[in-house]
Formats: C-alpha cells, sequence, structure tokens
C-alpha cells in the first residue's frame, strides 16, 4: 500500500457521489495523481485531477470543494473545452491536471542551446536526448493541443515542428523575424509576433499557413490574453509601449506609453482577469495595467533586471526572474511576498513551475539548467547542459491547452 492508500479509500464516496451527479460520465476513469479530500495533504500536493476528457475537479485554495458545472463546447471538430463564462483564469492549470493530449507524454526540460535543443529528464536529472532542428533555436512553444513543439529561429526566419517524443523535426515554415509565438484561446489561430515588418501574423495553428496580418504601431516580443480571449496585449520592449489588440477584427484598439526608460517584456494576466502584470528589467519591477479599460495603476519593484514570470500551480503567487534573484509577488496584496537569491550572476529564463507546483525550473545562460523551490527559493535540483542556453520549456505542464510564449497556460 502506498503512503496515500488511506486517504484515496477515504475519498471513494465524494467521488462516487460526483459519479452519481454527473450520471456517470467519468465512469472507467483513471485518477493520473493521488486523490485527496479538499483541503487534506501538503499544500504543495497534487489536487483532484481525473482522467478521461475535462472537466477537472480540483480543490479551491480555501479548501472546499470546486463547483461542478459543465464547460462550454471546444471548438469544432472536438477537442480540449473552454474555461467556463466567468471561472478563475487559472482553474485548469493546478497541480497535476495535464490535459488529456499531454498525458502520456514523459515530464521532459527542453532547452535551447545554439542549433541544438537538449532534452533533459527532470526525475533523472540526465540528458536523455538532443535534437537537431535545423534552426539556431530562440524559443522552444508548445502547440494549442500539446502534440508538438514550435521552433523559433528569428535569426533565420523560420518556425520548425519538433515531435517531442523522439524529436522528429517537421518541414520548416518560413516567417520575417518571428519575436514569438502565440495560439488563441479557442486554437482557431496562431498568432505570430513579428519585428520586420511590426507586424502579427495570423496563422493556421496546425500548417502555419498565412491568413492575415495585424499591423502594429512597434515590434512585440510577449504577450497574453484578455479573460474572455477577445484581446490580446502585446509589449513592445525597446519602445516602452504596450499594445491592445482586437482579435475578431483584426486591428490595434490602443497603446499605452510606459514612463520614461521603461521596458516593458513577459506579461501575465492576473488569475480573476482583472489586470496584466508586466515586467521591466530596466525600472526592476512589474506594472500593473487594468484588463478592461487598458489603463495603467501603479508599479511594485522586485529586483533588477525583471524579465521573466511564472504563476504558481496554486495562483496565489507571481514569480518574478531578474538579475540573480526570483521575487515572489502576491496576487491578492499586489506586494513582495518573498525574494530569493539565484546561483550565479546572470539572468536567468524561466521555462515554467513542475506539475506538482513544487519547483520552478530556470536555464542559466552560463549552462546550467536548475530548479528552486517555489516555498523557500533553496535549489533543489542542477544539471549542466553546457553551451549558452537561451530558452527552457517545461513539457507537458497543467492546463486544457497552450497559449504559447513561456509557460502561457489555461
Amino acid at each position: 500500500m502506498g503512503p496515500h492508500g488511506g486517504r484515496s479509500r477515504a475519498a471513494a464516496l465524494p467521488l462516487a457521489a460526483a459519479l452519481a451527479l454527473t450520471g456517470g460520465v467519468l465512469a472507467g476513469c483513471e485518477s493520473p495523481v493521488p486523490f485527496y479530500r479538499p483541503g487534506e495533504g501538503s499544500p504543495d500536493d497534487p489536487v483532484v485531477g481525473l482522467g478521461g476528457p475535462a472537466p477537472y475537479l480540483r480543490a479551491r485554495p480555501d479548501g472546499t470543494a470546486a463547483g461542478d458545472a459543465a464547460p462550454e463546447a471546444g471548438p469544432p471538430g472536438g477537442g480540449v473545452p473552454l474555461a467556463p463564462a466567468g471561472g478563475p483564469v487559472y482553474a485548469a492549470t493546478g497541480p497535476g491536471m495535464i490535459a488529456p493530449n499531454a498525458r502520456g507524454m514523459p515530464a521532459r526540460l527542453y532547452v535551447a542551446n545554439g542549433r541544438t535543443i537538449d532534452v533533459v529528464d527532470p526525475g533523472t536529472l540526465r540528458v536523455t536526448g538532443r535534437f537537431h532542428p535545423g534552426a539556431a533555436a530562440a524559443r522552444i512553444v508548445p502547440s494549442w493541443d500539446l502534440r508538438r513543439l514550435w521552433v523559433t529561429d528569428p535569426a533565420h526566419g523560420t518556425l520548425v515542428p519538433v515531435g517531442p517524443h523522439g524529436g522528429r523535426r517537421g518541414r520548416p515554415v518560413r516567417v520575417t523575424a518571428p519575436a514569438g509565438l502565440y495560439f488563441t484561446p479557442d486554437g482557431q489561430d496562431a498568432l505570430v509576433l513579428a519585428r520586420r515588418p511590426s507586424r502579427i501574423g495570423v496563422r493556421d495553428p496546425r500548417t502555419m499557413a498565412a491568413r492575415a496580418s495585424i499591423p502594429m504601431p512597434c515590434p512585440a516580443g510577449h504577450a497574453d490574453f484578455s479573460l474572455d480571449g477577445a484581446t490580446l496585449v502585446a509589449t513592445c520592449t525597446a519602445a516602452g509601449v504596450l499594445a491592445r489588440v482586437d482579435l475578431a477584427n483584426r486591428r490595434v484598439t490602443g497603446t499605452i506609453r510606459l514612463p520614461e526608460g521603461a521596458r516593458p517584456g513577459d506579461l501575465r494576466l492576473s488569475p480573476d482577469g482583472s489586470a496584466f502584470y508586466v515586467a521591466d528589467a530596466r525600472k526592476g519591477g512589474v506594472w500593473f495595467v487594468d484588463a478592461r479599460r487598458f489603463a495603467l495603476l501603479g508599479f511594485v519593484a522586485t529586483a533588477p533586471g525583471a524579465r521573466g514570470l511564472a504563476i504558481s500551480r496554486d495562483a496565489h503567487r507571481l514569480f518574478v526572474v531578474g538579475d540573480g534573484t526570483v521575487t515572489a509577488l502576491g496576487f491578492r496584496s499586489r506586494r513582495v511576498a518573498s525574494r530569493w537569491p539565484l546561483p550565479g550572476r546572470g539572468s536567468p529564463v524561466p521555462g515554467g513551475v513542475s506539475s506538482d507546483g513544487t519547483a520552478l525550473w530556470l536555464a542559466d545562460p552560463a549552462g546550467l539548467v536548475y530548479a528552486v523551490s517555489t516555498r523557500t527559493g533553496r535549489v533543489l535540483h542542477k544539471v549542466d547542459v553546457g553551451g549558452r542556453p537561451v530558452d527552457l520549456c517545461v513539457h507537458p505542464q497543467p492546463g486544457r491547452y497552450s497559449l504559447g510564449g513561456t509557460g502561457l497556460y489555461r
């Protein structure tokens, strides 16, 4: 009997009741993670995650059971359902909530390292493989359906599909200076942020065939979506500008110019969908932007070089990665909760939070990939991959689908 055997039996009755209420639609599913009563187990342990198609059932942070409202229908032809209207933004990205499309994939770290992608097993801390995508990988982005990885190469103007199982490379797609790759929440479009000229290329998310182009007022590199998925907000680092894009009408509907000297980078929507949090490496902190009015709300200093962002599995904290420091920012308080030093003096890039929520994985340009505790900031694991890593992708991660970027899921 495993260490959680007693709790699993204790949870059988609530599970049976849930199956009765849903008419048995979940019958025969196996839980991919230990099943706990709400409130039981360590805060970093996996919460409820049932096999089979969504919806996923989970425990709320306050320990009460989550509602069992049926999700809205997914995109045409099936696929993963969308989040219920008005629900929490990160309701499906809790510990252990791996989507059915990705559930059979082994957990791996994909490190963009020049013209190779190093594959690391986070369990054994060994480099298990090396892909040669035929490009100078700048970013590694999971597809919307989580079935493949896209490698962006802005230097040579290509997007290269790679199979995460064996590293099989697909046919490269020519794209002018791709700075970022994103997917609309409904899975209908791929959005390629391009810098020369400044635009967003709208493409087929599977074949990357061009569909349309949205002119931008400045070259954008990072983006995130509004709660309803109708709007994209992108950051133009060099210009110090944020741009709002109406995706249905494919046009820019507003801009915000940050104070002199600001250099906005990565951004994340708050768990309640009310604000965007925007990292600023030059100012060393995070800007708050009202998501509905698209207006600047304020700023909080975190640490110099604040560039990369990641969200804790309980969606209570935002991890801000800077020069030799990771800062945990509370979403509710909008204040610094913790600040931890990192090994080395470089500026690591975040790859994402582990599926169980206990570790934040980072890649250092000095050739080191490592994980820090999301509770204490202590270094938990280290892997020397050599070279000069420029990006890191933790895959798969919890979530029904990928929105692209770095660790951006819903």
